[in-house]
């Protein structure tokens, strides 16, 4: 029993203001990592205020004091015995979750990039070999002609050909792109067979239009045109692929003891994180498509377009090779 409750009080409220200058401060900044030390001292803080509540507890007298008390400590109670995550904690890790799944399977990643270059080859050499057959390949009606009548088309335009209707283009070339990033995941249910198809046959497309405008001396142009969108939003659908080989793999199990149920299980976070990122790459390629690779010469430099294609390439290879490692 407390004999002089305004001398108790006095005595004990130095504790309580440094519990409250410590709980303002985690508040603050919820990602803060305290040293042991002054996680000790926190709780010591806790039990001693916890302790007085319950002491003046009875004093209908200390109303206010109370009140400041019970505040106190269920503050404290929550942040020692919080167990979830800040919001930023919780964005950052999802962030790189990415890069820490696709090194997980980065094997399934390789074979996709090989089938799809393998591709690319053979689309190159169907040109080279016959240049009739871009009536078959090539992906859409404005690459079956000249090359240079096209340059020469786009650059006397200068882009206002989607003057007013860019961002309703950006949004066509997102839903397309998502949906053969998808696509090339969900075949990895036939055992694979549709994915590699898939990614062979976009390597096919791929190969033949750069062929078809490298040889007709507009290498320049063609650069300028992919590298700004392509340079992520080609690596986007290998990451499609890579999830797909990663599916079919699961399907498959050859030389596992644990059953498809488990394996698919096993895999679930990372086929998540690798589609995700790929789709947020894919927002991303078609943004820039609509607002910067449609534009060319002289409203943008090739030169500059190129610049800013290697720069994504690059801060993707450092993002995916080295993000997250910690």
């Amino acid at each position: 029993m407390i004999v002089d409750l305004p001398r108790f009080v006095r005595a004990e409220k130095p504790y309580w203001d440094e519990l409250e200058q410590q709980l303002h401060k985690l508040e603050e900044a919820p990602e803060l990592r305290l040293p042991l030390a002054d996680l000790e001292r926190l709780h010591y803080l806790y039990e001693r205020s916890a302790a007085a509540l319950a002491r003046i507890g009875a004093f209908a007298a200390e109303p206010e004091t109370r009140a400041f008390l019970e505040s106190l400590v269920a503050r404290a109670y929550s942040q020692i015995h919080e167990t979830r995550e800040s919001k930023k904690i919780q964005w950052m890790a999802s962030i790189l979750a990415v890069p820490r799944a696709f090194r997980r399977h980065w094997r399934a990643f390789a074979l996709a990039t090989g089938i799809t270059f393998f591709g690319a080859a053979f689309g190159a050499l169907a040109i080279h070999q016959d240049p009739q057959n871009k009536v078959v390949l090539m992906p859409f009606q404005g690459l079956l002609g000249s090359p240079a009548e096209r340059v020469h088309q786009e650059e006397s335009t200068k882009g206002e050909r989607l003057s007013g209707v860019k961002a309703r283009f950006s949004a066509q070339l997102m839903t397309n792109n998502i949906r053969v990033t998808v696509l090339a995941m969900a075949l990895g249910s036939t055992w694979g067979a549709g994915t590699l198809l898939l990614l062979f046959w976009n390597g096919v497309i791929l190969g033949a239009v750069m062929l078809d405008y490298i040889v007709a001396g507009q290498g320049l142009f063609l650069a300028g045109w992919l590298l700004p969108h392509g340079s992520v939003e080609i690596p986007a659908i290998l990451l499609g692929g890579q999830a797909g080989l990663m599916l079919a793999s699961a399907l498959i199990g050859r030389g596992e003891s644990t059953t498809r149920s488990q394996r698919l299980r096993a895999i679930g976070r990372d086929l998540f994180a690798i589609v995700a990122g790929a789709a947020a790459l894919l927002i991303w390629a078609g943004i820039v498509e609509a607002f910067i690779s449609q534009y060319h010469q002289p409203v943008i430099p090739y030169s500059l377009k190129i610049a800013f294609g290697l720069c994504e390439l690059v801060a993707l290879a450092g993002f995916f090779g080295w993000a997250g490692r910690k």
